[in-house]
């Protein structure tokens, strides 16, 4: 697994290193966003730890450029005193956020139930799901999704939040449970960022995402795939 960490406070860079390597991980660290931006061009990445506060370009500058090249897992480094900063990260495509202070035995504690959660999801199922007449298709093997025959960029989060309302359509999932369902773990400001994720699919998915086909909420419950699989009609 090769992971790339940007942070610009290097004690904080070499602890997080330091226990990744222990990990069997190959890590790669920078301070810079410029600098950060060219690597994941160049590189293989498995995953991003990226600070939002560092120099050469802002983290979300650097979370929103990635988003246009890769869809390689990002995990953003927040203070818990700008939460707005965290909701504005996913809402640019971050796949989860990691709160200041942190202990290192939970950040490698999610990384392993990120990791866990997306074999779990792509496993058991149908390789290919079809709804509306094959206007929604969805490919678990490649983890792909098709709208009208078009591909659509979605993260790993993404991808796994929308295959797991894809499964159970009809299901309505809370916006913490649907968290857990993707996450593994339960954290403080979960359904916020549930409902980030949810805004980004929507946007991407629905012709018009203020009156979603696909995903719809139920007020007062949570979330819900709305449509049957084609095979079942």
């Amino acid at each position: 697994m090769n992971i790339l960490i940007v942070e610009d406070e290097e004690s904080i860079r070499e602890v997080l290193k330091s226990y990744l390597v222990k990990e069997g991980w190959t890590v790669y660290t920078l301070s810079n966003g410029l600098e950060a931006l060219r690597l994941v061009q160049t590189h293989k990445l498995d995953l991003i730890i990226l600070d939002l506060m560092i120099p050469g370009l802002p983290g979300e500058e650097v979370c929103r450029r990635t988003r246009q090249i890769s869809n390689v897992p990002l995990f953003m480094l927040t203070s818990k005193a700008f939460e707005s900063d965290t909701i504005n990260g996913l809402n640019l495509g971050a796949d989860e956020y990691i709160t200041k202070p942190f202990r290192m035995k939970e950040v490698i504690a999610r990384i392993h139930a990120f990791n866990r959660r997306m074999r779990m999801i792509t496993a058991g199922t149908s390789n290919l799901m079809s709804f509306n007449n094959r206007k929604f298709v969805i490919n678990f093997d490649t983890m792909e999704v098709f709208i009208n025959g078009n591909s659509v960029n979605l993260t790993l989060t993404e991808f796994k939040m929308l295959s797991i309302l894809v499964k159970k359509s009809g299901k309505i999932y809370s916006r913490h449970d649907l968290s857990y369902e993707v996450m593994g773990y339960r954290s403080i400001g979960d359904g916020r960022a549930t409902d980030a994720h949810i805004k980004n699919i929507r946007r991407k998915i629905e012709e018009d995402p203020k009156n979603p086909v696909y995903i719809v909420t139920k007020i007062g419950a949570g979330y819900k795939f709305n449509l049957r699989p084609d095979d079942e009609i």
